[in-house]
Protein backbone atom coordinates (compact mmCIF):
# COMPACT_ATOMS: atom_id res chain seq x y z
CA UNK A 1 0.00 0.00 0.00
CA UNK A 2 3.02 2.48 1.05
CA UNK A 3 4.40 1.75 -2.34
CA UNK A 4 1.34 2.51 -4.86
CA UNK A 5 1.14 6.40 -2.43
CA UNK A 6 5.00 6.83 -3.66
CA UNK A 7 3.61 5.93 -6.74
CA UNK A 8 0.78 7.90 -6.55
CA UNK A 9 2.46 11.12 -5.73
CA UNK A 10 5.39 10.48 -8.25
CA UNK A 11 2.90 10.46 -11.11
CA UNK A 12 1.25 13.76 -9.63
CA UNK A 13 3.79 15.45 -9.26
CA UNK A 14 5.23 14.71 -13.06
CA UNK A 15 2.12 15.26 -14.91
CA UNK A 16 2.99 19.26 -14.29
CA UNK A 17 0.37 21.32 -12.74
CA UNK A 18 -1.09 18.68 -10.38
CA UNK A 19 -1.52 19.79 -6.69
CA UNK A 20 -2.34 17.76 -3.49
CA UNK A 21 -6.43 19.32 -4.29
CA UNK A 22 -6.27 17.03 -7.38
CA UNK A 23 -5.97 13.48 -5.14
CA UNK A 24 -9.53 14.68 -4.26
CA UNK A 25 -10.85 15.86 -7.37
CA UNK A 26 -13.41 13.80 -9.71
CA UNK A 27 -12.54 13.78 -13.20
CA UNK A 28 -14.43 16.64 -14.11
CA UNK A 29 -12.74 18.79 -11.97
CA UNK A 30 -9.57 17.46 -13.04
CA UNK A 31 -10.54 18.32 -16.65
CA UNK A 32 -11.60 21.94 -15.60
CA UNK A 33 -8.11 22.27 -13.82
CA UNK A 34 -6.02 21.10 -16.77
CA UNK A 35 -4.88 24.42 -18.88
CA UNK A 36 -4.39 23.43 -22.22
CA UNK A 37 -0.45 25.38 -23.32
CA UNK A 38 -0.78 28.11 -25.39
CA UNK A 39 1.30 30.30 -27.73
CA UNK A 40 2.49 33.00 -25.19
CA UNK A 41 2.80 36.03 -26.98
CA UNK A 42 4.58 37.76 -23.89
CA UNK A 43 5.74 36.73 -20.12
CA UNK A 44 3.78 38.92 -17.62
CA UNK A 45 5.82 38.98 -14.48
CA UNK A 46 4.72 40.21 -10.35
CA UNK A 47 6.48 43.71 -9.49
CA UNK A 48 5.71 43.16 -6.14
CA UNK A 49 3.29 41.50 -3.90
CA UNK A 50 1.72 41.99 -0.39
CA UNK A 51 -0.58 40.70 2.02
CA UNK A 52 -3.64 42.16 3.05
CA UNK A 53 -4.92 40.42 6.12
CA UNK A 54 -6.81 37.14 5.53
CA UNK A 55 -8.56 37.84 2.53
CA UNK A 56 -12.38 37.15 2.08
CA UNK A 57 -11.95 32.91 2.80
CA UNK A 58 -14.80 31.44 1.00
CA UNK A 59 -16.96 34.11 1.32
CA UNK A 60 -19.34 35.94 -1.48
CA UNK A 61 -17.36 38.97 -1.22
CA UNK A 62 -16.86 41.83 -4.24
CA UNK A 63 -14.14 43.75 -2.05
CA UNK A 64 -11.56 45.02 -5.20
CA UNK A 65 -8.73 47.87 -5.34
CA UNK A 66 -8.99 51.25 -5.51
CA UNK A 67 -6.08 53.54 -7.66
CA UNK A 68 -6.23 56.95 -6.86
CA UNK A 69 -4.26 59.97 -5.19
CA UNK A 70 -0.97 58.00 -5.58
CA UNK A 71 -1.77 55.14 -3.61
CA UNK A 72 -3.63 51.51 -4.06
CA UNK A 73 -6.18 50.33 -1.29
CA UNK A 74 -6.91 47.31 -0.21
CA UNK A 75 -8.80 45.60 2.20
CA UNK A 76 -9.66 41.96 3.88
CA UNK A 77 -13.05 40.87 5.16
CA UNK A 78 -11.91 40.77 8.53
CA UNK A 79 -11.80 44.47 8.50
CA UNK A 80 -8.06 45.41 7.36
CA UNK A 81 -7.33 48.82 5.08
CA UNK A 82 -4.56 49.43 3.68
CA UNK A 83 -3.00 52.10 1.44
CA UNK A 84 0.30 50.82 -0.44
CA UNK A 85 2.86 52.69 -2.84
CA UNK A 86 2.26 51.48 -5.93
CA UNK A 87 6.05 51.72 -7.20
CA UNK A 88 6.97 49.29 -3.78
CA UNK A 89 3.87 47.40 -2.27
CA UNK A 90 4.66 48.99 0.50
CA UNK A 91 2.55 50.27 2.98
CA UNK A 92 1.68 54.31 3.53
CA UNK A 93 -0.80 53.43 6.37
CA UNK A 94 -2.94 51.04 7.76
CA UNK A 95 -5.93 50.85 9.87
CA UNK A 96 -8.01 48.15 11.53
CA UNK A 97 -12.06 48.13 11.91
CA UNK A 98 -12.34 44.32 13.48
CA UNK A 99 -14.41 44.47 16.84
CA UNK A 100 -13.27 44.44 19.52
CA UNK A 101 -15.91 44.28 23.07
CA UNK A 102 -13.17 45.46 24.85
CA UNK A 103 -9.47 45.64 25.23
CA UNK A 104 -9.52 42.11 27.74
CA UNK A 105 -11.33 40.12 24.86
CA UNK A 106 -8.78 41.77 22.21
CA UNK A 107 -5.97 40.58 23.97
CA UNK A 108 -7.62 36.81 24.51
CA UNK A 109 -8.73 36.90 20.75
CA UNK A 110 -5.44 38.16 19.71
CA UNK A 111 -3.26 35.56 21.84
CA UNK A 112 -5.71 32.59 20.42
CA UNK A 113 -6.33 32.74 16.83
CA UNK A 114 -4.30 36.26 15.50
CA UNK A 115 -7.82 37.33 14.93
CA UNK A 116 -10.26 39.58 15.96
CA UNK A 117 -14.36 39.32 15.85
CA UNK A 118 -14.52 40.26 11.19
CA UNK A 119 -15.75 43.41 10.52
CA UNK A 120 -17.26 42.18 7.65
CA UNK A 121 -16.16 44.67 4.49
CA UNK A 122 -17.79 43.24 1.74
CA UNK A 123 -18.81 46.69 -0.50
CA UNK A 124 -16.41 48.55 -1.62
CA UNK A 125 -13.79 50.09 -1.97
CA UNK A 126 -14.08 53.47 -3.78
CA UNK A 127 -11.86 56.18 -3.77
CA UNK A 128 -13.23 60.50 -4.33
CA UNK A 129 -13.13 63.54 -2.70
CA UNK A 130 -10.46 62.82 -0.71
CA UNK A 131 -11.78 60.22 0.61
CA UNK A 132 -11.89 56.29 0.75
CA UNK A 133 -15.52 54.51 0.73
CA UNK A 134 -16.62 51.19 1.94
CA UNK A 135 -19.43 48.86 3.11
CA UNK A 136 -20.08 45.84 5.33
CA UNK A 137 -22.86 42.95 5.76
CA UNK A 138 -23.83 44.09 9.22
CA UNK A 139 -24.85 47.24 7.66
CA UNK A 140 -22.70 50.27 7.96
CA UNK A 141 -20.63 52.46 5.23
CA UNK A 142 -17.53 54.13 6.25
CA UNK A 143 -15.59 56.82 4.91
CA UNK A 144 -11.76 57.41 5.11
CA UNK A 145 -9.38 60.28 4.94
CA UNK A 146 -7.22 59.15 1.71
CA UNK A 147 -4.02 60.27 3.27
CA UNK A 148 -3.93 59.26 6.62
CA UNK A 149 -6.98 56.38 6.92
CA UNK A 150 -8.35 58.02 9.89
CA UNK A 151 -12.39 57.66 9.93
CA UNK A 152 -14.11 60.68 8.30
CA UNK A 153 -17.33 58.80 9.74
CA UNK A 154 -19.32 55.81 10.15
CA UNK A 155 -23.21 55.55 9.89
CA UNK A 156 -25.76 52.99 9.83
CA UNK A 157 -28.00 51.84 6.74
CA UNK A 158 -30.76 49.36 6.04
CA UNK A 159 -29.23 46.54 4.49
CA UNK A 160 -26.20 44.52 3.80
CA UNK A 161 -23.69 46.64 1.91
CA UNK A 162 -22.15 44.20 -0.32
CA UNK A 163 -21.78 46.19 -3.40
CA UNK A 164 -19.46 49.22 -3.94
CA UNK A 165 -20.61 52.53 -3.45
CA UNK A 166 -21.00 55.26 -5.93
CA UNK A 167 -19.54 58.72 -5.52
CA UNK A 168 -20.73 61.42 -7.56
CA UNK A 169 -22.18 65.04 -8.07
CA UNK A 170 -21.89 65.63 -4.01
CA UNK A 171 -23.62 61.97 -3.44
CA UNK A 172 -22.64 58.36 -2.04
CA UNK A 173 -24.50 55.95 -3.29
CA UNK A 174 -25.61 53.01 -1.33
CA UNK A 175 -27.62 50.05 -2.62
CA UNK A 176 -28.42 46.92 -0.43
CA UNK A 177 -29.46 43.51 0.03
CA UNK A 178 -32.80 44.84 1.49
CA UNK A 179 -33.80 46.89 -1.45
CA UNK A 180 -32.86 50.50 -0.45
CA UNK A 181 -30.84 52.67 -2.21
CA UNK A 182 -29.44 55.47 0.13
CA UNK A 183 -27.75 58.53 -0.83
CA UNK A 184 -25.18 60.12 1.86
CA UNK A 185 -23.56 63.00 2.29
CA UNK A 186 -19.93 62.61 0.96
CA UNK A 187 -18.75 64.75 3.98
CA UNK A 188 -20.75 64.05 6.85
CA UNK A 189 -22.69 60.70 6.17
CA UNK A 190 -25.94 62.46 6.42
CA UNK A 191 -29.05 60.74 4.65
CA UNK A 192 -30.02 62.82 2.00
CA UNK A 193 -32.63 60.48 0.70
CA UNK A 194 -33.93 56.85 0.18
CA UNK A 195 -35.96 55.04 -2.01
CA UNK A 196 -37.23 51.04 -1.82
CA UNK A 197 -37.75 48.21 -4.52
CA UNK A 198 -38.87 44.84 -3.90
CA UNK A 199 -36.73 41.98 -3.50
CA UNK A 200 -38.04 38.87 -4.93
CA UNK A 201 -38.61 35.66 -2.40
CA UNK A 202 -35.82 34.12 -4.02
CA UNK A 203 -32.32 36.66 -5.56
CA UNK A 204 -28.68 35.83 -6.22
CA UNK A 205 -27.06 36.67 -3.31
CA UNK A 206 -24.96 39.87 -4.95
CA UNK A 207 -26.59 42.83 -5.30
CA UNK A 208 -26.02 45.70 -8.37
CA UNK A 209 -23.59 48.59 -7.61
CA UNK A 210 -24.88 51.65 -8.27
CA UNK A 211 -23.63 54.12 -10.73
CA UNK A 212 -24.57 57.88 -11.28
CA UNK A 213 -23.77 59.51 -14.60
CA UNK A 214 -25.66 62.39 -16.34
CA UNK A 215 -27.14 63.57 -13.00
CA UNK A 216 -29.18 59.92 -12.66
CA UNK A 217 -28.67 57.08 -10.32
CA UNK A 218 -29.06 53.71 -11.99
CA UNK A 219 -29.15 49.95 -10.39
CA UNK A 220 -30.31 46.79 -11.49
CA UNK A 221 -33.03 45.22 -9.83
CA UNK A 222 -33.38 41.63 -8.61
CA UNK A 223 -36.71 41.57 -10.07
CA UNK A 224 -34.76 42.16 -13.72
CA UNK A 225 -35.42 45.83 -14.01
CA UNK A 226 -33.29 48.77 -14.65
CA UNK A 227 -34.10 51.90 -12.44
CA UNK A 228 -33.08 55.01 -13.07
CA UNK A 229 -33.64 58.23 -10.08
CA UNK A 230 -32.85 61.86 -10.23
CA UNK A 231 -29.91 61.98 -8.14
CA UNK A 232 -30.85 65.49 -6.16
CA UNK A 233 -33.64 64.03 -5.24
CA UNK A 234 -34.41 59.97 -5.29
CA UNK A 235 -37.32 60.40 -7.20
CA UNK A 236 -37.64 57.67 -10.00
CA UNK A 237 -37.31 58.79 -14.02
CA UNK A 238 -38.00 55.62 -15.52
CA UNK A 239 -37.55 52.30 -15.30
CA UNK A 240 -37.20 49.50 -17.66
CA UNK A 241 -37.89 45.65 -17.51
CA UNK A 242 -34.59 44.04 -19.16
CA UNK A 243 -35.40 39.99 -17.91
CA UNK A 244 -38.89 38.53 -17.30
CA UNK A 245 -39.23 35.70 -14.89
CA UNK A 246 -39.95 32.39 -16.72
CA UNK A 247 -40.19 28.38 -15.86
CA UNK A 248 -41.80 26.78 -13.44
CA UNK A 249 -39.43 26.81 -10.28
CA UNK A 250 -38.32 29.94 -8.16
CA UNK A 251 -34.71 28.88 -9.04
CA UNK A 252 -35.54 29.28 -13.37
CA UNK A 253 -37.42 32.51 -12.19
CA UNK A 254 -34.03 34.70 -10.76
CA UNK A 255 -33.42 37.65 -13.58
CA UNK A 256 -31.55 39.29 -10.93
CA UNK A 257 -29.42 42.50 -12.90
CA UNK A 258 -26.30 41.75 -10.30
CA UNK A 259 -24.09 44.53 -12.39
CA UNK A 260 -22.83 48.11 -12.23
CA UNK A 261 -24.84 49.66 -15.13
CA UNK A 262 -22.76 50.99 -17.44
CA UNK A 263 -23.23 53.97 -19.21
CA UNK A 264 -21.74 55.45 -22.83
CA UNK A 265 -22.58 57.87 -24.56
CA UNK A 266 -25.99 58.11 -23.68
CA UNK A 267 -26.55 54.48 -23.59
CA UNK A 268 -26.96 51.91 -20.45
CA UNK A 269 -25.40 48.60 -20.98
CA UNK A 270 -26.81 45.95 -18.29
CA UNK A 271 -27.22 42.11 -18.29
CA UNK A 272 -29.27 40.14 -15.73
CA UNK A 273 -28.93 36.38 -15.00
CA UNK A 274 -31.03 34.27 -16.90
CA UNK A 275 -32.05 36.89 -19.26
CA UNK A 276 -30.50 39.26 -21.84
CA UNK A 277 -27.72 41.78 -22.74
CA UNK A 278 -29.68 45.12 -23.43
CA UNK A 279 -28.74 48.45 -24.54
CA UNK A 280 -30.71 51.59 -22.99
CA UNK A 281 -30.85 54.52 -24.08
CA UNK A 282 -30.67 56.87 -20.87
CA UNK A 283 -32.33 59.82 -21.33
CA UNK A 284 -36.06 57.97 -22.19
CA UNK A 285 -35.63 54.02 -21.37
CA UNK A 286 -36.60 52.57 -24.60
CA UNK A 287 -34.09 49.16 -25.23
CA UNK A 288 -32.03 49.81 -28.13
CA UNK A 289 -31.12 46.37 -28.80
CA UNK A 290 -31.29 42.96 -26.28
CA UNK A 291 -29.45 39.56 -26.95
CA UNK A 292 -29.72 36.61 -25.11
CA UNK A 293 -26.48 36.09 -22.78
CA UNK A 294 -26.47 35.20 -19.47
CA UNK A 295 -23.82 36.84 -16.46
CA UNK A 296 -23.79 38.32 -13.16
CA UNK A 297 -20.33 39.88 -13.78
CA UNK A 298 -20.17 43.33 -15.27
CA UNK A 299 -19.97 44.18 -18.46
CA UNK A 300 -16.85 46.34 -19.51
CA UNK A 301 -16.14 48.27 -22.47
CA UNK A 302 -13.39 49.02 -24.43
CA UNK A 303 -13.80 51.52 -27.59
CA UNK A 304 -16.83 50.10 -29.42
CA UNK A 305 -16.20 46.67 -27.89
CA UNK A 306 -18.34 45.22 -24.73
CA UNK A 307 -16.56 42.54 -22.95
CA UNK A 308 -19.30 39.76 -21.48
CA UNK A 309 -18.35 37.08 -19.12
CA UNK A 310 -21.27 34.97 -19.06
CA UNK A 311 -22.11 32.59 -16.09
CA UNK A 312 -20.62 30.05 -17.62
CA UNK A 313 -16.99 31.39 -18.10
CA UNK A 314 -17.33 31.72 -21.75
CA UNK A 315 -16.13 35.25 -23.20
CA UNK A 316 -17.50 37.04 -25.87
CA UNK A 317 -17.08 40.46 -27.93
CA UNK A 318 -19.79 42.58 -28.86
CA UNK A 319 -20.29 45.85 -30.82
CA UNK A 320 -22.09 48.22 -28.59
CA UNK A 321 -23.68 49.86 -31.39
CA UNK A 322 -25.61 46.93 -32.74
CA UNK A 323 -25.48 44.21 -30.44
CA UNK A 324 -23.40 42.08 -32.93
CA UNK A 325 -21.10 38.82 -31.68
CA UNK A 326 -17.41 39.79 -32.95
CA UNK A 327 -15.97 37.00 -31.29
CA UNK A 328 -16.30 34.17 -28.27
CA UNK A 329 -13.88 31.83 -26.67
CA UNK A 330 -14.69 29.33 -24.34
CA UNK A 331 -11.00 28.11 -23.63
CA UNK A 332 -11.70 28.66 -19.81
CA UNK A 333 -15.09 27.32 -19.37
CA UNK A 334 -16.50 26.25 -15.89
CA UNK A 335 -13.04 27.84 -14.32
CA UNK A 336 -15.12 30.96 -12.51
CA UNK A 337 -13.67 33.60 -14.80
CA UNK A 338 -14.06 37.32 -12.75
CA UNK A 339 -15.31 40.15 -15.27
CA UNK A 340 -12.94 41.21 -18.17
CA UNK A 341 -10.56 44.18 -17.50
CA UNK A 342 -9.54 46.10 -20.55
CA UNK A 343 -5.75 46.56 -20.32
CA UNK A 344 -3.90 47.93 -23.17
CA UNK A 345 -4.56 45.88 -26.44
CA UNK A 346 -5.71 43.07 -24.55
CA UNK A 347 -8.60 41.91 -21.99
CA UNK A 348 -7.99 40.15 -18.62
CA UNK A 349 -9.54 37.87 -16.66
CA UNK A 350 -8.72 36.29 -13.43
CA UNK A 351 -10.12 32.75 -12.37
CA UNK A 352 -10.72 30.46 -9.38
CA UNK A 353 -7.72 28.65 -9.35
CA UNK A 354 -5.42 31.90 -9.16
CA UNK A 355 -4.12 32.62 -12.72
CA UNK A 356 -4.82 35.59 -14.77
CA UNK A 357 -5.44 35.62 -19.06
CA UNK A 358 -4.81 37.60 -21.62
CA UNK A 359 -6.95 37.73 -24.33
CA UNK A 360 -6.57 39.55 -27.46
CA UNK A 361 -9.49 42.44 -27.88
CA UNK A 362 -9.57 42.11 -31.54
CA UNK A 363 -9.91 38.13 -32.60
CA UNK A 364 -10.06 37.27 -28.68
CA UNK A 365 -7.17 34.55 -28.68
CA UNK A 366 -5.32 33.92 -25.40
CA UNK A 367 -1.84 35.27 -25.81
CA UNK A 368 -0.79 35.04 -22.28
CA UNK A 369 -1.33 33.42 -18.66
CA UNK A 370 0.53 34.14 -15.13
CA UNK A 371 0.09 32.23 -11.60
CA UNK A 372 -0.58 34.59 -9.01
CA UNK A 373 -2.22 32.33 -6.84
CA UNK A 374 -1.60 28.92 -5.87
CA UNK A 375 -3.48 26.67 -8.13
CA UNK A 376 -6.10 26.07 -5.65
CA UNK A 377 -10.07 27.94 -4.57
CA UNK A 378 -8.69 29.45 -1.40
CA UNK A 379 -6.03 31.09 -3.61
CA UNK A 380 -8.74 31.70 -6.63
CA UNK A 381 -9.69 35.71 -7.83
CA UNK A 382 -12.94 36.26 -7.92
CA UNK A 383 -13.13 40.40 -8.88
CA UNK A 384 -11.54 41.53 -12.21
CA UNK A 385 -8.01 43.03 -12.05
CA UNK A 386 -8.06 46.87 -12.04
CA UNK A 387 -6.15 48.33 -14.69
CA UNK A 388 -4.07 51.76 -14.04
CA UNK A 389 -1.35 53.35 -16.07
CA UNK A 390 0.12 50.02 -17.92
CA UNK A 391 -0.26 48.05 -14.34
CA UNK A 392 -2.64 45.41 -12.96
CA UNK A 393 -3.91 45.07 -9.64
CA UNK A 394 -4.55 41.90 -8.74
CA UNK A 395 -6.49 40.59 -5.63
CA UNK A 396 -7.04 36.91 -4.59
CA UNK A 397 -9.24 35.16 -2.20
CA UNK A 398 -6.58 34.72 0.46
CA UNK A 399 -5.64 38.54 0.66
CA UNK A 400 -2.70 38.44 -1.92
CA UNK A 401 -2.76 41.87 -3.93
CA UNK A 402 0.05 41.26 -6.76
CA UNK A 403 1.04 44.60 -9.03
CA UNK A 404 1.96 42.71 -12.25
CA UNK A 405 3.43 44.22 -15.72
CA UNK A 406 4.19 42.69 -18.86
CA UNK A 407 6.74 44.01 -21.55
Amino acid sequence: MKNKLIIAALALSLSGCATISDWFADDDELEIRRLKPIEAQFQPTIKWDAQVGDGVYDYFSRLTPAVGYGKVFVASRDGDVVALDPETGKPVWEQDFANYDNYSLKKALLWYSNRAVSAKISGGLVVAYQSVYFGTEDGYVYSLDESTGEVNWKVGVQGEVIAAPAVDAGIVLVNTTSGHLIALDPKTGDEKWITETDVPPLSLRGVSAPAADSGGALIGTPAGKLQVSIIETGLVAWETQIASPSGATELERIVDIDVKPLVFAGNVYVISYNGALSAVELRTGQVVWTREYSSYRNVTLDGNRLFVVDKDSHVYAIDRRSGVELWANVALKSRNITAATPHGDYIVVGDEYGFVHWFSQDEGKLVARLEVGEDDEDEGIFTGPVSDDGVLYVQTRDGKIAAVTQP
